[in-house]
């Protein structure tokens, strides 16, 4: 997994990437049909009249490597939208993942199992962001600029759920994992978070989790013509949200497209939920935490039946403190390692801040 650090001008930082993805050879499958490029070209419209400073970002690096703006934002805008129900789509998404918040004897905890085609993986990051007029904030992506999951400053976790879309209903808008950059950078807290996401125009099915340090959590259930606040569910001494690759709620059932070909989706929302409503989430939350993830407690990511198909990475993030720990990889196999670069970062301004006082 890669890591890298961004601040400052949002071109600039594109820039700044380009150069890295220029020096290390790396070309894109711009090879987007006519459906797609349409698709990229009304949805670049919208990311452009909500979030300008993000394509500042993406002409950053298509500047650098010499790519078309146009077709590269389209092709970003397609990911995880209407690159995976194409015939002959090059490259073919398929996607997992759990995601979970809860919150127990003051404790706010997030975690998560990142779930892709194994050729993903080499190719993850893990990025630091500190971007002008806007919060600092960590992302961790199997693409780049935009992410599945992050947590910022203020101590707001944001994370993405693919849920399976007909090419019919998909519409122009943000695809699941620019919400989560939008959201990250603009948002302090999970009622802010909302209230941005319901004036967002959604490209496809997705849920969206948000919770922050002051135990407030939700999932939104999206389509590009509803959304649905999930509220989380009570059990003793705390309470729990999570989500997985179909809706969860009896009202946004229909909406899901995928007919079971969701890689036991339910299975994994069930043992997350009965992993709290039983107990077995104790006072030694990391540690539990990562029991759950590794798939102690009942199935989460024992894909070993799957050809080509993995957890690429699991993140557990708390909340107030601001620290991560992230397994590189299977959880079963790669040790979780903390990462306290977003930490230090909010304490070093707090320094600061503090010496401005005196």
């Amino acid at each position: 997994m890669y890591h890298l650090r961004l601040k400052g001008d949002h071109y600039e930082m594109g820039v700044k990437r380009g150069r890295i993805l220029k020096n290390a050879k790396l070309y894109f499958p711009l090879l987007l049909d006519d459906f797609q490029l349409e698709h990229g070209k009304q949805s670049e419209k919208i990311l452009r009249k909500f979030f300008p400073e993000v394509c500042g970002e993406i002409r950053g690096v298509s500047d650098t490597i010499g790519a078309d703006y146009l077709q590269f934002a389209s092709w970003m805008l397609c990911m995880g939208c209407c690159m995976y129900n194409l015939e002959n789509n090059f490259p073919v998404e398929i996607r997992g993942c759990t995601a979970f918040a809860y919150s127990q004897n003051d404790k706010i905890i997030y975690g998560r199992n990142n779930d892709l085609p194994t050729f993903l993986r080499e190719g993850c990051k893990s990025e630091i962001y500190a971007p002008k007029n806007g919060n600092r904030f960590q992302i961790t992506t199997s693409s780049f600029i935009n992410g599945e999951e992050g947590l910022n400053e203020h101590g707001l976790a944001v994370a993405m759920t693919f849920v399976m879309t007909d090419l019919k209903k998909i519409q122009a808008g943000f695809n699941s994992c620019f919400i989560v950059r939008y959201l990250l950078e603009k948002a302090d807290d999970t009622k802010q978070a909302v209230s941005l996401l319901m004036d967002l125009p959604v490209a496809s099915n997705c849920n969206i989790l948000l919770a922050d340090k002051k135990g407030n959590m939700v999932v939104v259930e999206c389509t590009p013509t509803l959304k649905r606040i999930r509220e989380a569910e009570n059990f003793e001494n705390g309470s729990i949200v999570c989500t997985v690759n179909s809706f969860t709620s009896d009202e946004m059932r229909t909406y899901d497209d995928a007919n079971g070909n969701d890689y036991n989706s339910h299975k994994r929302y069930k043992v997350v939920i009965d992993s709290f409503t039983s107990g077995q989430i104790r006072d030694d939350y990391i540690e539990t935490t990562r029991r759950l993830l590794k798939g102690d407690y009942g199935f989460m990511c024992q894909y070993d039946n799957e050809p080509d198909f993995e957890t690429v990475w699991s993140s557990i993030f708390d909340l107030e403190s601001l620290a991560i720990w992230r397994a590189e990889g299977d959880p079963r196999k790669k040790k979780f390692i903390s990462d306290n670069r977003l930490r230090d970062i909010k304490q070093r301004m707090l320094k600061k801040q503090e010496q401005l006082i005196k």
